[in-house]
């Protein structure tokens, strides 16, 4: 068997409320998953920073701030130009008129609150799965 899936966990932004990240972050884990979890208020450079250092296969942001189209435009913007190539998915509280824009930008998947943990992981296994 190969390594495990290495998964980033991160709450960009000034939101400081974390428990779905932490959630999401022992569901994965629980999975067979290795988890980083980098804290609150990360920047987008810590982010993607820290995803090319921990040489993980996905990024999983958590954002309820509502800065979700900056932040994610500014993560993906910093990992084309560093040549950092996972999928990123994003949690939170996400207007259904932005998840579109978001896909189209290059967010693997979008997720509101009460997506079940087991389609979070599938859908993680799946992204790394087609990758490899």
């Amino acid at each position: 068997m190969g390594r495990k899936i290495r998964v980033l966990v991160a709450k960009p932004g000034l939101d400081g409320h974390d428990r779905g990240a932490k959630v999401v972050a022992h569901a994965l884990r629980d999975a067979g998953m290795e988890v980083i979890y980098t804290g609150l208020r990360q920047t987008p450079e810590q982010i993607v920073t820290a995803a090319i250092q921990e040489d993980v296969d996905v990024i999983g942001l958590s954002i309820l701030s509502g800065a979700h189209m900056e932040l994610c435009g500014r993560i993906l913007d910093l990992m084309k130009e560093k040549g950092l190539n996972v999928p990123i998915f994003v949690g939170g509280i996400i207007p259904d008129e932005d998840v579109e824009k978001l896909k189209e930008m290059g967010i693997a998947e979008v997720y509101g609150p009460g997506t079940s943990l087991s389609k979070i992981v599938e859908d993680i296994r799946t992204a790394v799965g087609e990758r490899k």
